[in-house]
């Protein structure tokens, strides 16, 4: 098929290029010329794994192209994605400029000879696949000067549920792939689409084998609401259960539990599951928190308070603050200090720092004057770019970055961190201190060392 995508972020890009690996032809749209040039160069503009040997893949088979002129692929297209951004309002509320601006594009380009299908790919409020219609609709009456014929696009919703760091794996091996729409052809055209996935019929990267076992995908084909509010319930239900971990990991400290052991005891209940119970100092990046307060604002527009995820999100927060809480009781005052902070994407595997819980301790620790020294395998590069003017300084390795250092924060749990002995970190620190926001030590080990350590709920 003929598959155009607007935007080429973590979702669009990955999205149309695993699409064009299976030999449809993909048209990425982008405003960016930057990034175009990138991905025509198959140079992926994110870090995500695989990426790049995919990317040389669909632009070497020319299966894959982007461009900034959406014109000729969306006049021509079968299938027709909208993977832009939906960053949220200061009320909660996802701003849906950039999905306007795409659906009123879209509008401007179809043709009455063919039918098209739209699908919102990109995570929008419930209700959202009538207003990209009606926006859709504006477009075409304002190139045109009259309204489209009746049949010629319908909008479907198909969300995504990619976790970064394993985009590709989760594309071509998901869990369950949710399609929403109205129209019996328009259900027919996307799970053509997706055949080779959901058939598993596909013959696997070498650098992402299919997983054992894997034989068929399950197909949730359903209503547009209902597809909406999967996406939405599904990511407050996971954000629901590491607040969950971090609420028992607050009383575990207290009472004197383990929360690693408790989490463990507790993921064996078949009913409950272990995924997503790892403590520590919270969730961010580009999809929970956003989620969590479009749901949230979606109930109150409809007069219903959602208590369960307010306080989901209120323990988030919370456990941002407790590293520094747990610091100063170690240091006291951090005033001239020399804190090493290791970690600054949200999660290890990609280089996002949307909403990552390093950026909210970073200015708490430059508000206290705390001299910052900061270490990430991969994420450096966009920190310097995004916050250009934060006083901190950049270590070339994890070690150099504890040299001298009064205390270590662990804020991302990438495996390199896991590697280095403890006794090679006690050696350069100044103060035996460490605050380990991910666990990823032993504190028995830490207390036999000497180090005054403090994990979470542990």
């Amino acid at each position: 098929m003929n598959v155009v995508v607007f935007g080429a972020g973590y979702v669009g890009l990955v999205t149309g290029a695993v699409l064009a690996e299976l030999e449809h032809h993909v048209t990425l749209i982008d405003v960016d010329p930057s990034k175009v040039a990138m991905i025509n160069q198959a140079q992926p503009p994110i870090f995500e794994y695989g990426l790049e040997n995919l990317l040389q893949r669909v632009r070497q088979s020319k299966m894959l192209e982007a461009t900034m002129d959406p014109s000729q692929a969306v006049q021509n297209a079968d299938v027709i994605f909208i993977a832009v951004g939906t960053p949220p309002l200061p009320d909660g509320a996802p701003n849906l400029d950039y999905v306007h601006q795409a659906a009123m594009t879209i509008g401007q380009h179809l043709s009455e000879n063919r039918t098209y299908v739209i699908v919102n790919k990109a995570t929008v409020p419930i209700g959202s696949a009538n207003l990209v219609e009606m926006w859709i609709d504006d477009g075409f009456v304002q190139k045109w000067g009259h309204p489209i014929s009746e049949g010629v696009f319908t909008v479907a919703s198909n969300p995504e549920f990619l976790r970064e760091g394993t985009a590709i794996h989760d594309t071509l091996y998901p869990d369950r792939i949710v399609l929403g729409a109205d129209h019996a052809w328009a259900l027919e055209r996307l799970i053509d689409l997706y055949q080779p996935i959901l058939g598993q019929t596909f013959e696997p990267p070498g650098d992402i084998p299919r997983p054992l076992g894997i034989q068929r995908i399950p197909l949730i084909s359903t209503d547009r609401l209902s597809a909406e509010m999967i996406k939405y319930a599904a990511n407050a239900f996971l954000s629901t259960k590491i607040s969950f971990a971090n609420e028992m990991a607050n009383i575990c400290e207290r009472v004197g539990a383990d929360i690693t052991t408790v989490m463990q005891g507790i993921g064996l209940d078949t009913r409950i599951g272990s995924k997503f119970l790892n403590a520590g100092i919270g969730w961010g990046g580009s999809c929970f928190g956003k989620d969590l307060a479009a749901l949230i604002y979606t109930a109150k527009e409809y007069g219903y308070e959602p208590a369960l995820l307010e306080s989901t999100q209120h323990v988030n927060m919370q456990q941002r603050k407790g590293v520094i809480k747990r610091l100063q009781e170690e240091l006291k005052t951090l005033k001239g200090r020399r804190i090493a902070l290791w970690g600054l994407a949200f999660k290890p595997g990609t280089d996002d720092l949307r909403d990552a819980p390093s950026l909210s301790v970073i200015q708490e620790l430059l508000h206290l004057n705390a001299r910052v020294i900061v270490y990430d395998p991969v994420a450096m590069d966009n920190m310097r770019k995004q916050y250009p003017h934060w006083d901190i300084r950049y270590a070339s390795s994890a070690l150099a970055a504890v040299d001298g250092a009064h205390a270590l924060l662990v804020m991302t749990e990438w495996d390199v961190f896991r590697q280095i002995p403890l006794t090679e970190i006690m050696s350069r620190l100044d103060f035996p201190v460490i605050i380990d926001g991910r666990n990823i030590f032993d504190p028995e080990e830490a207390s036999r060392l000497g180090i005054r350590y403090r994990g979470i709920g542990r």
